[in-house]
């Protein structure tokens, strides 16, 4: 049974950073296409960015410049480094893997952006 599970989310000051992480368990080989979407309450889920199993990214247009998706040697584990926080930044981050032709996703970490 795949499963991804985020973490690393928390409390920071405007103009902070926080470093998220998720790591899938129960794929045999990689994962293809690793993303980070977030949630606000009452709005619907967004994507944030994305990296493909060659290492290319893409970025949506509020945080390029300040998030950066990455993956480490072990394919199965995605990180998002987030820089100069804002306020609008406050949401759920979830975790998103495409492996063998089904969409998986984790249960979410919270980031709260607030002085």
């Amino acid at each position: 049974q795949v499963q991804l599970v985020e973490s690393g989310g928390g409390l920071v000051q405007p103009g902070g950073s926080l470093r998220l992480s998720c790591a899938a368990s129960g794929v045999i080989g990689s994962i293809n296409n690793m993303a980070w979407y977030r949630q606000v309450p009452g709005k619907e889920r967004e994507w944030v960015a994305s990296i493909n199993i060659g290492g290319f990214t893409n970025y949506a247009n509020a945080v390029k410049g300040r998030f950066t998706i990455s993956r480490p040697n072990d394919k199965n584990t995605v990180y998002l480094q987030m820089n100069s926080l804002e306020s609008e930044d406050t949401a759920v981050y979830y975790c998103r893997g495409l492996w063998a032709g089904q969409v998986y996703w984790g249960k979410g970490t919270l980031v709260t952006v607030s002085s």
